[in-house]
């Protein structure tokens, strides 16, 4: 595996390069746009830290913005694989072998508790190159103060850097709720919200892992996220026939940094992005 200990995972082509410093504390070549004040307000403040892992950020038109899929071009098809609420012991571990049997990186959203009883697992996921994302710290679904919205999310970012070396600026709301104080928060961070367009009805008890497989291969789209869980048992036994059912029908495997790279580079289309009140 290449060490990417200073690698900026930023879904902008770089065209210009600029040695940055004193901004993160080690020397790094990140795209120009980055001079942009508009900056994730942690890669603002990153200077107190050496970066040690890679950084997830959006770039700069998608911060604060709601994205559930990425516009293509026709002959493009292109999907990411998303994986909420672990590390989880066993199940997570079933999720990397089936990935890294079939060679594919996906993206997982972490809950930041989850993280802290399991770091040696979201190590692992990081060692094997997936992306990460930002899935707050209780998944609570409630309504919350800004206070308490913040320390979800930022309790749950400064433990993901302190497990991995990783800082990621993607971030998902539990459940999808947008109006609860999190999204919000997120928001004036100039986070990505990364919600999806697929997912396999896992929170329908009834649902048999075969429905699962059937109701995402439905939902597919060029440029989609399929929202999965390697929590659910019934997921990792329907992940091989997703994989395989996708690509007969001539997907291939993104992470979403990835999939927002390739939006970048598709000047022409726009991702499908929505706004709410703040």
């Amino acid at each position: 595996m290449e060490n990417r200990s200073a690698f900026f995972c930023y879904p902008r082509k770089v065209t210009t390069a600029i040695a940055v410093t004193g901004l993160l504390g080690i020397s790094l070549l990140l795209p120009s746009r980055l001079a942009d004040p508009k900056l994730p307000n942690h890669l603002q403040q990153a200077d107190k830290e050496a970066v040690t892992g890679p950084i997830f950020a959006p770039p700069l038109e998608l911060q604060g913005k709601i994205v559930r899929q990425v516009q293509l071009g026709e002959k493009e098809k292109a999907i990411a694989l998303t994986f909420d609420d672990g590390p989880w012991p066993e199940t997570t571990f079933q999720v990397l072998n089936i990935l890294r049997q079939n060679n594919i990186k996906a993206t997982f959203f972490w809950i930041g508790r989850n993280l802290k009883k399991h770091p040696d697992i979201g190590r692992q996921v990081v060692a094997e190159g997936h992306a990460i994302g930002n899935h707050t710290w209780h998944h609570w679904y409630f309504h919350m103060n800004p206070a308490t919205a913040a320390a979800e999310i930022e309790n749950t970012s400064k433990l993901i850097y302190e497990t991995t070396g990783v800082q990621t600026f993607l971030f998902r709301p539990p459940g999808g709720f947008l109006h609860n104080g999190l999204v919000a928060y997120a928001r004036s961070k100039n986070y990505g919200i990364m919600m999806w367009n697929s997912e396999p009805g896992e929170f329908q008890p009834r649902n048999t892992a075969a429905a699962y497989v059937k109701n995402v291969l439905n939902l597919a789209k060029p440029g989609g996220i399929v929202l999965l869980h390697d929590v659910h048992p019934k997921s990792v036994l329907a992940l091989p026939q997703i994989i395989a059912g996708l690509r007969q029908r001539g997907y291939r495997f993104v992470t979403v940094p990835e999939l927002l790279e390739m939006q970048a580079q598709a000047p022409k289309s726009k991702p499908k992005v929505e706004q709410v009140s703040r």
